[in-house]
Parts: structure tokens; sequence; C-alpha cells
């Protein structure tokens, strides 16, 4: 039978005292019953245990210490990241936006390197080694306090589009493992504040599906034109060819004018199946991730605001693109009721395209250059700034729908309301 915790302190008391006077042999029987009362597996632990109890020892005139078996001194152990690694930390979780310890693990190496070269980030070289070798799980550690202390909502607006979606193949979730660089998923956030009467700006979220690279464009409304045009911006801005679209069935990307232009220029255009979000995952998870994150929730109406979400946008791409480390989902095993997921090791897609053997290396040079150029924390400092000014082209929601605004005569997307109904 088992004893508890107290019935051995009493077990080890009555023998104690016999086993220290005991000759060897003896002190072996005494062993022995010891040891099969109690039950401890190891005959030299319970030996250092009836050794130790009660036994005094006078270490100083007038002080005696006496040994006890219910007495155990903490190890004391100096902490390996102590508070300046862990100031240090902090400010480097910051300029990355507070990500999870596993995509800060992966970005610290480059990051610490780029800050401490920009000097942004004045530490010893010994708490840049250690900020280098820091495990995530001991970042996730060190900063849950701090996490707490930074302890907004979503809705789809996607309408469908005509009968010429059936001309579009589906493209299922599950069929994304052969993608290459220039495979894109898109998808339109709205910036309406909570009331979807009226026009108010869209962004367009273009995100590359083999490297994450993530191309957002804000447009006056969801009118096809615009969304066209910011298509061919994107277009012009991706850092490869563009072989792919991928978009929901939406009537502002299902249209003869995109399909037109997509079967001239050898461009692969697929949808989703209708009311399966998860088709367009690999986008969807970033209309939070960076147009949420970065652009918030409030509304948005008119070109000015449009700009000012441009020029945002113009920062967060090379914030996010050559910053901010992801993870990708490589395998999803499900076993009855329990699925397992396991993800790759964060990287950011500057990485990824340098990884990519489609990607040329011409490509790759351009991208390095633009890489040492670039400053973290100066770049986070410049998105909190247009932040700021973006909040005060803020249209305040109330009560009743915003009222839709009448374009200016010279306005370009005039000629497709005049005369009929605006769509």
């Amino acid at each position: 039978m088992r004893l508890t915790m107290h019935e051995r302190k009493t077990v080890t008391k009555a023998f104690s005292a016999s086993y220290r006077r005991a000759r060897k042999k003896e002190k072996g029987r005494i062993l022995d019953e010891f040891v099969e009362r109690t039950g401890y597996a190891s005959r030299v632990y319970a030996a250092r245990v009836l050794r130790g109890h009660g036994r005094r020892v006078e270490v100083k005139p007038g002080v005696i210490l006496e040994g006890s078996v219910g007495v155990r001194t903490k190890r004391v152990r100096e902490p390996q990241y102590g508070p300046p690694v862990l100031e240090a930390l902090k400010k480097v979780w910051k300029v990355m936006d507070y990500v999870c310890g596993k995509r800060l693990a992966a970005a610290l190496p480059d990051t610490v390197r780029q800050l401490v070269r920009c000097g942004e980030l004045k530490v010893h070289r010994a708490v840049q080694d250690k900020l280098m070798r820091i495990s995530a799980a001991t970042i996730d550690r060190l900063l849950a306090s701090e996490r707490r202390k930074h302890a907004l909502r979503g809705r789809s607006q996607t309408k469908p589009g005509t009968l010429l979606k059936h001309q579009i193949p589906v493209r299922t979730f599950s069929q994304w493992n052969d993608a290459e660089p220039g495979f894109t998923a898109m998808d339109l956030v709205g910036h309406d504040g909570g009331s979807t009467g009226g026009e108010y700006c869209q962004t367009l979220d273009v995100t590359d599906v083999s490297t994450g690279w993530c191309e957002p464009l804000a447009v006056p409304t969801k009118a096809q034109c615009w969304v066209f045009e910011a298509i061919l911006e994107m277009r012009q801005r991706l850092p490869f060819d563009l072989l792919g679209i991928h978009s929901d069935n939406g009537g502002e990307f299902i249209n003869d004018q995109l399909v037109k232009y997509c079967r001239e220029h050898a461009i692969t255009f697929t949808r989703s199946r209708a009311a399966r979000k998860n088709d367009n995952c690999v986008v969807e998870q970033k209309n939070w991730s960076v147009v949420r994150r970065f652009a918030g929730y409030g509304r948005y109406e008119g070109d000015p605001a449009c700009q000012a979400l441009n020029d945002l946008y113009a920062v967060v791409r090379d914030y996010v693109n050559y910053c901010m480390p992801s993870m990708k989902l490589v395998e999803k095993i499900r076993e009855g009721a329990r699925v397992t997921k396991r993800h790759d090791k964060a990287q950011t897609p500057y990485h990824r395209i340098l990884g990519s053997p489609k990607v040329p290396q011409a490509v790759k040079r351009q991208l390095r250059r633009r890489y040492a150029t670039l400053n973290p924390a100066h770049l986070k400092r410049e998105i909190e700034r247009l932040q700021k000014a973006l909040l005060t082209f803020t249209v305040r929601v109330s009560g009743t729908a915003p009222v839709r605004p009448k374009p200016a005569a010279n306005h370009p997307w005039r000629r497709f309301t005049v005369g009929r109904k605006a769509t």
C-alpha cells in the first residue's frame, strides 16, 4: 500500500535515529524495512533521507541546524534571459506588431540585425546573441503579462455574379498544393462602418498563394470598373508574372471585362464554390491580418479617403511582405473527431520568394536591394502616423443609412451611373 507524504514523514522520524546509531550490517536491515514500508524506489535516496532527518549540525557557536525530510531548499538559478533581454524583446515585439512567439522567433535574427544596423536597437552583443537563439515558447512565456495588457468584427457583402460564372471553373481550398508564385487569390473588403447603405471605399486584397505576398489596394466603390483598374495596377506591382486569379462569385469579379482580359493574356481564372468561404481561405485570412488590422472597421467614403487608404497600404506592403513572417499549413490529419494540423517554419513572403526556384534571379536581386533599404521600426512609425491621418476621414454612421453621394460631373464613375440606376 502506497503511503501518503505525512505517513512517510512519520515513518522516517521513527527510523532515522536508530539508523544513524546502527552498525553497517544492521543499517542494511533497517534500510530494507524502511524501503519496504515507504515504497521508495531508490535505496540510495532512502539512505540519504534517513541520514539527514534529525541530524543536528553546529555551524557556529550558538547556531545549530537540524535536518528535516519535510524541508527542501529551493534551487536558485540566475535567469538566462534577464531584464535587458526582456526590454529589447518588447521593443522588437512592438515593431513586429505584437505577433505570436512562433512568428516572432522566426523573424528575430533578420529583424534584430536590421534594427541594429539602422540604430533603432542599441543593446550589447550578448543581448543580441540571446535574442537570436531565444525559442518561441520562451518568448510567449516572457511576454505573457505584456500580451494581456493589449488584450474589431466582419460581415460578408458578396452579391452573386451573373450566369457568366458557369464559364469559370471552380477551384476548392484543397487544390492549391501545386501553386507556384503568380497564382493569386483576391477578395473585396468593405469599409462600411457597420452600415451597408450608400457607397463607400473597398479594399481589393490580393494574396499570392505560394509565397503569401500581399497587395492591398483601395478603390472608391465596388463597381467593376474600379476593381478592374485595381487588378491592372496590382499586376504591375507584383514582383513576378501574374499566372492565375481566384475570386469569389461577386459581380465585381465575375464579369465579361475581366474574363476577356484573362483569356487574352493567358491568365488562369477560377472561382470558389458558392457559400464556401474556405475555398478562398488564403486571402480570407489576410482580410483581417492585413486590411482590418491596419485599416480598422471605420466607414470611409470618397476619393480623399480612398487616397488615404492607399497611402497607408503603400507602407503596409513593405512592412507585411518584407518584415512579417507567416506560417503555412502543410498537413492536416483527421482521426475521428481529432484534427491535427502541422505548419511549416514561419517565413516572410520575401524569404519565400528568395527560396522559390520559379522566380528569376534578377527579381531576387531587386528584392534584396529593396530589403537592404528598409527599417522595420521606421515603417511601423510611418504606419501609425498614416493610421492617425486616416481617422480624420472616418464618417460617423447614424441610425439611418448614409445618403449615397452623387458623382461629380467629371468623375470617371459617372459614365456608369448617368441615365440608369447605379449598381
